[in-house]
């Protein structure tokens, strides 16, 4: 064979390996906005026009989780140590509104600092390809996954774990994590409890997943509210976006929103809240 026709079958052969191999990522811009969601089946961050948060100081009845993540952001922005950040409780009670809401409020008061990336649960496989990313670039990052759990065949809690921990690289300095979940260890107690009295060594048995909590250096429990708190949630919103309804009239009303619903939450104050304001046609932005 000539050695012309071996080049151009050399040739054909790297242009099927470029079709088939993977395209590039493309390089990350953080510039073009301040919330993004990652996209992993493309390896890209897709920006946010508009992000859905409430503003901080409407938030009640979490008082004092609401500080503490506001000042782990705030020190974060400033390029101060801080902590990856547990968000744990009960449904509805603002976790993911709060981490939201600090970001927006820090952002406000320092000028937009910080990137805010949401990344979704079945997504955490692809976590260090967003980390490689992250690390060639300047800007801060709060990396936000929503109801974060993991079910007891699960794997995928080791991306996560080496994100934490930061594995023989060390997480980027400029970035931080942050996850809400319904339960303190992001698994069911009965999957625990079944590891547990199966095990031959039950102490270990769950230990490697249990232990993924302890690699957030906050923990912040959200327990339900009480009736009082749950009126005043729903009385900051009314005064916030003026809606007009007289204290007792929303107080009944708002009380009967719970029986019909089964139980008392921020998520439930603000679907009342909703109500009574389409109802008096005051628009809510």
């Amino acid at each position: 064979m000539s050695n012309d026709k071996i080049l151009a079958q050399l040739m054909r052969i790297a242009d099927s390996l470029d079709r088939l191999a993977p395209p590039a990522p493309a390089a990350v811009n953080l510039d073009s906005g301040d919330a993004f969601v990652w996209e992993a089946e493309s390896n890209l961050l897709r920006v946010v026009a508009k992000v859905n948060h409430v503003d901080m100081s409407i938030l009640h009845g979490i008082d004092r989780v609401r500080d503490i993540l506001f000042e782990n952001t705030l020190r974060f922005a400033k390029g101060l140590p801080a902590n990856n950040a547990l968000l744990w409780g009960a449904r509805g009670m603002g976790k993911s509104s709060l981490v939201k809401a600090s970001h927006a409020q820090v952002n406000k008061e320092l000028g937009s600092p910080l990137a805010l990336i949401e990344i979704h649960r079945e997504d955490i496989p692809s976590l260090p390809i967003l980390m490689q990313q992250l690390q060639k670039t300047k800007r801060r990052c709060v990396i936000f996954c929503d109801d974060l759990s993991f079910d007891s065949d699960d794997s995928t809690y080791k991306s996560l774990k080496t994100v934490l921990d930061g594995g023989l690289e060390g997480r980027p300095t400029n970035v931080i994590f942050y996850a809400t979940s319904n339960r303190r260890h992001m698994m069911r107690r009965d999957m625990i409890e079944n590891e547990r009295s199966t095990a031959i060594m039950p102490s270990e048995a769950i230990e490697e997943k249990v232990s993924l909590s302890d690699r957030f250096g906050l923990w912040l429990g959200f327990h339900s509210c009480s009736q009082d708190e749950y009126l005043e949630m729903i009385r900051r919103y009314l005064a916030h976006y003026n809606i007009p309804i007289g204290e007792e009239e929303f107080t009944r009303e708002a009380i009967e929103w719970t029986r019909t619903r089964g139980s008392r939450s921020g998520r439930v104050a603000w679907q009342y809240v909703q109500d009574v304001a389409g109802r008096t046609g005051t628009v809510i932005e």
